[in-house]
């Protein structure tokens, strides 16, 4: 019965992992061809569509790499060595995802949002707290 646990377990953490992959390599398609499409309607944000839609992608995938890790190494081999391995990793996989937001928002993921400025630069009334 063990056995068919720790099968189970590696096969979950095999399919997370290739669903983070299908992930990205489906948001990579298919925003690719909506880029185009915008790029031959002359549409002047289809740059910043593209790397908005690109990075949202790549942050789920992040997300689902690191509960892939999360499941091998507390599942099947909790040792103090791979806890360590998870740790850098999950560390690195969060740097990635951070510097991903900044890129996307132009703000770390821990500062609030700036509110949208009317033309007089006064707020809409609704600013965040």
């Amino acid at each position: 019965m063990e056995e068919f646990a720790r099968a189970a377990m590696e096969r979950s953490a095999l399919g997370i992992e290739l669903l983070a992959v299908a992930v990205i390599v489906t948001a990579i398609v298919f925003g690719t061809i909506r880029f185009l499409l915008h790029l031959s309607s002359q549409r002047t944000d289809a740059y910043q569509s593209y790397k908005a839609h690109l990075v949202k992608a790549l942050l789920l995938g992040l997300e689902f790499l690191v509960a892939a890790d999360i499941v091998r190494t507390v599942a099947l081999e909790p040792t103090l060595g791979n806890v360590a391995i998870l740790a850098a990793l999950v560390a690195v996989r969060t740097a990635l995802s951070w510097s991903l937001v900044v890129e996307l928002e132009g703000r770390w993921p821990w500062q609030v949002a700036d509110v949208a400025r009317g033309p007089s630069g006064a707020g809409t009334g609704k600013e965040a707290v």
